[in-house]
């Protein structure tokens, strides 16, 4: 175990994560996790980081073991494909465009979406789609396929909500967590 915090250490320092934001611009809250100060900048306290981090894993497993989902919402440029590749190895939902409104809180909906995402893909495959449409609905159909795709393609096999979101930035993800 302490070999794996030491390793997990050194990949949070080599990240860069310990580097905080400018001294003058600090939440006296955040205090305890705050080690030192070098050039006017916070350097995290990483011992506490890493306590965060485990209690964070212990929690997903826990959560995993008792067959519940796992939802990874980053929609920062940053954090898009990383989360979307990590999420796929591990076979757990993701979102990395926009949050849409009522994911968790209006399931059915997102859900009749997704039957439509079926339902179009099933057109284009059977070749319906140039052969029974107009160049025009042709268009339009494959607009709002890429659409519900771009959108809902990491919960479509979201089959029922999830245990946990876990939200890379908390900020951005504020609707996410809201609902």
């Amino acid at each position: 175990m302490a070999e794996t915090t030491s390793s997990l250490v050194k990949d949070l320092v080599e990240a860069g994560i310990h580097f905080g934001q400018r001294s003058a611009s600090w939440n006296p809250k955040m205090g305890p996790y705050i080690y030192g100060k070098r050039n006017q900048i916070h350097i995290i306290d990483l011992r506490e980081t890493v306590k965060g981090l485990l209690l964070a894993k212990k929690y997903i497993t826990k959560v995993v073991k008792e067959g519940k989902d796992v939802c990874f919402v980053g929609t920062k440029r940053q954090a898009r494909e990383v989360l979307k590749q990590r999420a796929t190895d591990v076979k757990m939902h993701w979102v990395i465009e926009r949050w849409l409104g009522g994911t968790l809180t209006n399931f059915r909906t997102i859900r009749s979406r997704l039957k439509r995402l079926i339902e179009l893909e099933r057109i284009e495959e059977s070749g319906e789609l140039t052969s029974n449409y107009s160049k025009k609905m042709e268009s339009q159909l494959r607009r709002e396929k890429r659409k519900i795709l771009r959108n809902l393609e990491g919960i479509r096999n979201m089959a029922k909500l999830p245990g946990v979101v876990v939200c890379v930035d908390v900020k951005r993800e504020v609707n996410a967590l809201m609902e």
